[in-house]
């Protein structure tokens, strides 16, 4: 082991990438099954599933045995039949809530009404949110445009990770997701103004909205399951159709220029995020004459979510979900939909939905003091997150010559590490120890839960609903903290221990 500091981040390193978040033991083919807990998270600069901050070598023997080896997740084919049935009706039942209950969690009031209670949810989603001929109209002229602007938008090209399957040929993916969201941001300002397309229309038929983007998510789902199969470009099968229905059967599915997976990342879920508040409000100047402050502070915090994800979108490429993950009902459904996690779009706008259509959170109002601060809670912990997440995606892909210097707004002091300091494994990777890094071993965790506990704090204590996203979000990361720490104690050993020695706090220093 070697403790040592990096020249200056550039452009040219002959190191690459280690493939995954901390070498995790998955994979395909007809190797051995394993059951591994599912994982999910979302970083600034692009995001994704890269937890330990590492570099490692080209793809080798052991990201061969990765690609091919079948591990079964979340249960098996039985834990995710009940996780493509149990989400959409998740999402119905949420929305339901407080669209007619205030936001309170309403539950059948005897055994004898259980039958009714369903029932009754079912006969507020068919008035209120039925798939409407608009609904599937906007939702996919959105899609289209979306991706339009994805083959034909200015933007770097970057080359993913070697791709075992592909003999390690590295595929391009065209980072325009700067200039693709200015875009979409004028062309809506424009349908808007014109009276074209009202802005306040899309939380208004909130509800037709997210049963479009459900029905969606299923029928691509099996569209492109059965389009694999028909062209013979399935990847690691289990042999088990709900299984692979859900984790897909294709690896790198593209039409033409337009790659799916590395698409629907962020173009869907977040921009349609972002609107869903911007919506929200217009819609309280439309019928108040002025936006409440709790409504602003939602569109800050979902507009600094999706621009970072767009400013880093050349981090995606070596994300977990695009090296490895394969284009089923999990990425489908989560980036169409946004519920695995569970996340944006008709996931992480509770807050801004229990704002608009409950009493108390039209009425809600702090007191300036606590306003105020709540913001200033917000923008130091979209700091800490950002640089954190920036540092770490720079250090890997300077280390394996991908870093492309950007200049996309906003640029954060200590975004790179001019000299960063590393630990060298006896396996030739790299972890990091300086920057936020060397504070904390999952600091940007800690700022992602603070973003998201203050969503919460912003409607007050009314409903659960919105803290929903950080109560789950919280279960996710601690249970990924440990699986990634016994995970790399085995993978590192005795390197693993003196990275614990050199960064001994994992979420807050001098706490845990």
């Amino acid at each position: 082991m070697n403790r040592d500091e990096l020249e200056p981040l550039r452009q040219g390193s002959s190191s690459t990438l280690d493939g995954g978040n901390d070498g995790p033991d998955g994979g395909s083919g007809d190797g051995a099954v394993r059951d591994r807990a599912g994982r999910r998270g979302r970083g600034a600069e692009g995001g994704g599933d890269d937890d330990t901050c590492e570099t490692g070598t080209r793809a080798d023997h052991t990201e061969v045995r990765i690609d091919k080896e079948v591990v079964y997740e979340f249960g098996g084919p039985v834990g995710v039949t009940f996780m493509m049935v149990f989400f959409p009706l998740l999402m119905f039942y949420m929305w339901a809530c407080l669209e007619f209950y205030e936001g309170a969690l309403v539950v059948p009031a005897s055994l004898s009404d259980i039958g009714p209670f369903f029932g009754r949810l079912a006969a507020h989603v068919a008035e209120r949110a039925a798939p409407t001929a608009w609904a599937w109209a906007v939702y996919w002229a959105f899609v289209v445009f979306e991706a339009l602007l994805a083959v034909t938008m200015p933007g770097p090209v970057v080359k993913g990770l070697p791709v075992p399957a592909l003999n390690n040929r590295q595929l391009e993916y065209l980072c325009n997701g700067v200039s693709s969201f200015y875009v979409t941001l004028v062309t809506s300002a424009v349908l808007h103004f014109t009276g074209l397309f009202h802005l306040s229309l899309i939380i208004d038929n909130l509800g037709p909205l997210m049963t479009v983007s459900i029905l969606s998510g299923i029928l691509t789902t099996f569209a492109t399951y059965f389009g694999a199969v028909v062209t013979g470009t399935t990847h690691r099968m289990s042999g088990y159709f709900a299984y692979d229905l859900f984790m897909g059967a294709p690896l790198n599915p593209r039409i033409g220029r337009l790659d799916l997976k590395m698409f629907s990342e962020i173009r869907i879920p977040w921009v349609i995020l972002i609107y869903v508040s911007l919506s929200a409000l217009v819609k309280q100047y439309e019928t108040q004459g002025y936006a409440s402050p709790h409504v602003w502070f939602m569109v800050l915090a979902h507009l600094l979510y999706v621009n970072a994800c767009m400013k880093g979108e050349e981090c995606i490429p070596s994300t977990w979900d695009i090296f490895y993950e394969k284009w089923g009902f999990m990425l489908i459904f989560w980036n169409m939909v946004r519920v695995d996690v569970p996340c944006v779009p008709f996931t992480y706008c509770y807050s801004t939905v229990y704002l608009m259509r409950t009493e108390a959170g039209r009425s809600l109002s702090f007191h300036p003091a606590v306003m105020g601060l709540l913001f200033v809670v917000l923008l130091l912990a979209y700091y800490v997150w950002d640089t954190a997440n920036s540092q770490k995606n720079r250090f890997r892909m300077s280390m394996a010559g991908t870093y492309i210097p950007r200049t996309t707004f906003p640029q954060l002091p200590w975004g790179t590490l001019e000299s960063p300091k590393y630990i060298r494994t006896e396996r030739g990777s790299l972890l990091l120890t300086s920057g936020w890094w060397g504070v904390a071993r999952k600091i940007h965790y800690t700022a992602d839960l603070v973003m998201a506990l203050s969503w919460g704090l912003d409607t007050g204590f009314g409903s659960f609903i919105p803290y929903f996203y950080f109560v789950f979000f919280t279960l996710v990361l601690v249970h990924r903290v440990t699986r990634d720490m016994e995970r790399c104690s085995k993978k590192y050993g005795r390197d693993w221990e003196e990275y614990c020695r050199t960064v001994p706090y994992i979420f807050i220093p001098f706490v845990i």
